[in-house]
């Protein structure tokens, strides 16, 4: 991304915390990488509501290909600009 992070889609906060995780872990990153929740257009109920996790990437380390595989194994992708 152009802003320097990297944005995963995740179906449910369980998704997004083992991904959240799973980037810790694996790539060591400066910050951790943060969940937020995003409720859909028009939508108050908790069940229609994605999870973002949001890595820090000023320097362009992390693959885009890897991250968006870690994200496609749990039904989410890697949001591009």
């Amino acid at each position: 991304m152009n802003d320097g992070h990297h944005v995963l889609v995740l179906p449910d906060r369980d998704s997004a915390e083992e991904v959240a995780e799973e980037l810790a872990a694996t790539l060591d990153p400066p910050h951790e990488p943060q969940l937020v929740r995003d409720a859909l257009a028009g939508e108050d109920d908790a069940e229609d509501a994605q999870w973002l996790v949001v890595l820090a990437d000023p320097e362009a380390r992390y693959d885009p290909a890897g991250l968006e595989a870690l994200a496609t194994r749990r039904d989410g992708w890697l949001e591009r600009d």
